[in-house]
């Protein structure tokens, strides 16, 4: 943020000389959130880029994908002939869609996040805003407001596009765990909050160690523990999970539905009473389970049609810690020395 820059804004703020006119031919952005733009329009306008292309090629993919399961069908044969077919064509597509829209957000994060108010820190250009006309809290509100916004926008076009593309094949392409296989985290709200939580985690880090790069570091290990606790402790607990019980002698096993992500098995009593899978499998097993009743198995699942909800309640989650993030940054901005 040069002199020259920070002067420009803030007389056209002001509404006069040449600064002005120049910000009034750029349409909405002027003022504040011009000179937001105008230092991080590389990286912004990557990311809009990124955005229509991504989209483009959701369409151009959607378009072979339906012209398949018009011919094909979407039901999948007990074979896995469709199956086989659709992964062959499609698979490595999906795969690769799936894993940008799940590490979207960590690069928003670390390349767009840390270094928003961290790196003006850096450079001591910061120190002009006490100079100028404009208060802290316009400063604040321009700076966290433009980039959030791209964020926000540019993760909710791809989420939707991609969920208008991945749903109608999802019986073909998640045929296995939408829970952990990336499904979850790539379609409807979750992209875009957990875009908007670690681009709000990348600014706090960034505000707090004043240096870009240690910053981004410190984001893209965050992401990464947080990826690890969201998987292991907060996907699973998003929904109620629900449960079939088979003899315990049975040869088929549990009938789940198609689209059905396994996530525990137990042995149980008659009335209900859940062992772990492992009771009395040593020693004279069928003594043991006379012994506790045990003659049921029990498959514990999610359904599919459970997975909107869970979405939903995990976004929700994930929005909370954004406001909470973005709230400690507003006030440290207010209260504490930059």
């Amino acid at each position: 943020m040069s002199t020259t820059d920070t002067s420009g804004p803030t007389a056209a703020t002001e509404g006069g000389g040449p600064a002005g006119t120049a910000t009034t031919r750029r349409g909405l952005l002027h003022g504040l959130p011009w000179l937001v733009w105008r230092r991080h329009r590389t990286l912004l306008r990557l990311t809009l880029l990124a955005t229509v292309v991504g989209c483009a090629a959701f369409v151009y993919q959607r378009i072979g994908v339906q012209d398949f399961l018009h011919t094909q069908g979407t039901t999948p044969d007990l074979d896995g002939r469709l199956v086989t077919a659709f992964q062959n064509r499609y698979g490595s597509a999906f795969d690769s869609d799936i894993a940008l829209l799940r590490y979207l957000p960590v690069v928003v994060g670390v390349f767009l996040g840390a270094p928003l108010i961290g790196g003006e820190q850096e450079h001591g250009t910061l120190k002009l805003v006490t100079t100028q006309s404009v208060s802290r809290g316009r400063w604040i509100a321009a700076t966290l407001g433009l980039p959030l916004a791209v964020t926000v926008l540019c993760t909710t076009l791809l989420s939707a596009v991609f969920t208008w593309l991945w749903a109608p094949a999802h019986k073909l392409i998640a045929t296995g765990d939408w829970l952990a296989g990336g499904p979850f985290d790539s379609t409807g709200p979750v992209p875009v909050a957990m875009a908007l939580l670690l681009t709000s985690c990348g600014i706090a880090l960034g505000m707090l160690i004043k240096r870009v790069v240690p910053a981004m570091a410190a984001t893209a290990v965050l992401a990464t523990v947080g990826g690890v606790l969201w998987a292991e402790q907060v996907r699973p607990r998003l929904g109620t999970l629900r449960s079939v019980s088979y003899p315990y002698d049975s040869d088929s096993g549990p009938r789940l539905p198609f689209d059905a992500v396994r996530m525990d098995d137990w042995v149980s009593t008659a009335d209900g009473k859940l062992y772990g899978f492992g009771t009395c499998v040593n020693g004279d097993a069928e003594a043991c389970r006379a012994k506790l009743g045990i003659v049921n198995r029990v498959t514990q699942y999610f359904d599919y049609e459970q997975m909107a909800g869970m979405q939903w309640r995990g976004a929700g989650i994930l929005l909370a810690l954004a406001v909470v993030v973005l709230a400690f940054v507003v006030w440290r901005a207010h209260r504490r020395p930059l």
